[in-house]
């Protein structure tokens, strides 16, 4: 049913309002209705917001605002730590919740998620179903949401967006030029700052401007994206709600804030070497190897450069990773002082499936190794595929420092 398109789907977006915040006040009901704000490294680095309540949003506060600067919008604002392991537990709540109604529940994030609710509404209208869903999020876990309605998920994800906090919004293709087609056209889901200036450069404005735009400047100008877009914009989105997709990765990373803006190499040096570890132990706990490498650059001046090498052989050492990674970013750094530092692993292989192209430099150290890798093929082939592998694959302690990982490790436990 799931590789099936069908007509007249109704399709949910779940979107939680100020998640994180929102659960603090849910663990602590005294901070209901106060301006609060979670902000990471306050101590360090005075605090960057990683997001608010609605009540310090009135007072201008922002996500990724300094959090000197919210205390001045804000004198009152209480702030907190970032408490993940609490995050995930509400998650997982949040979503149990969700497949009470459907088992068709798609997780994207760990705030938000997909529903397909076509065959399990058992009569009952949407939207009565999206009110009950609301209510029970609100009085059982106390946690406020928005959710979107529409024939199709890439709708549903723009009506989501529509009304917060606590907004149920229906978003009909015939409502569309109405509803949607104003609206500029960086207010769409997939369209990011620097797209947006792309598409400005040729004229595009606004989604309406997308709808009409001509196929061939949009396939210049963005290649396959452009015609993606078009279609969603059109109201095209044959995707299904697949509640396997969280196990569908391809890049694994992880970032990290420095104390102070640093241009010496010994401590640049060891953050990265405390990166390729940290990217190491999740690539290996998910046993994938990495094709492609990406080092992301942050300055003092916040100018940010993002610079990707593809790899000869694939790795997931943290040795590997820490020499690949310094490769790139002394081949790129500009000397000037740097705020934030990090890697990713992209183009992920099983290990599997992994092939090792040999080298000049390698093949001499695998041939080695190869009566080894024989005899565990003829044990495997005898008694099993998995009887005996090569090398250990074993559980490691969750990685608690926060990253660019977070939201896809978030819900690796979701089905136990």
């Amino acid at each position: 049913m799931q590789g099936e398109v069908k007509k007249g789907r109704i399709i949910f977006h779940i979107d939680m309002n100020s998640f994180y915040a929102s659960v603090e006040m849910a663990y602590d009901p005294e901070l209901k209705g106060k301006p609060v704000a979670i902000a990471g490294n306050a101590e360090e680095r005075k605090g960057i917001i990683v997001t608010c309540s609605y009540e310090a949003r009135k007072y201008g506060v922002k996500t990724t605002m300094q959090l000197w600067q919210a205390r001045r919008l804000c004198p009152d604002l209480v702030v907190r730590k970032p408490n993940f392991d609490r995050y995930r537990q509400s998650s997982k709540a949040m979503f149990d919740v969700l497949r009470e109604y459907t088992p068709l529940v798609e997780p994207v994030s760990i705030d938000e998620g997909y529903m397909d609710i076509t065959e399990y509404t058992n009569g009952q209208n949407p939207i009565d179903i999206a009110k009950s869903l609301q209510s029970r999020l609100l009085e059982e876990l106390m946690l406020p949401s928005s959710i979107g309605i529409a024939p199709n998920k890439f709708l549903a994800k723009m009506a989501s967006n529509m009304k917060k906090p606590l907004g149920i919004t229906v978003l009909r293709k015939r409502e569309l030029n109405q509803l949607l087609w104003p609206l500029p056209v960086e207010e769409m889901h997939g369209v990011g700052e620097k797209t947006g200036e792309k598409l400005k450069g040729i004229g595009i404005h606004t989604i309406h401007d997308l709808v009409v735009a001509e196929d061939g400047k949009l396939k210049e100008l963005l290649g396959i994206n452009g015609e993606r877009l078009k279609k969603r914009a059109s109201g095209i989105d044959d995707r299904p709600v697949d509640p396997d997709s969280i196990y569908d990765f391809k890049s694994i990373g992880n970032s990290s804030t420095l104390p102070k803006d640093s241009s010496n190499p010994r401590e640049l040096d060891k953050l990265i070497s405390k990166l390729a570890e940290s990217v190491s132990r999740r690539m290996n706990r998910k046993n994938v190897l990495a094709s492609r490498l990406s080092v992301m650059i942050r300055y003092g001046n916040r100018q940010t450069f993002t610079r990707t090498a593809k790899l000869e052989n694939p790795i997931a050492g943290a040795s590997d990773i820490e020499e690949k990674a310094k490769r790139i970013f002394y081949k790129h750094w500009t000397g000037e002082p740097i705020r934030l530092l990090g890697i990713t692993g992209m183009d992920l292989l099983e290990k599997e499936e992994a092939v090792k192209q040999l080298d000049l430099f390698s093949y001499q150290e695998d041939a080695k190794e190869e009566p080894l890798w024989n005899v565990l093929d003829q044990i495997n082939g005898k008694f099993g595929k998995n009887t005996i592998k090569r090398g250990l694959t074993g559980r490691t302690d969750e990685d608690h420092t926060s990253g660019t990982s977070f939201n896809k490790d978030f819900l690796r436990d979701s089905k136990d």
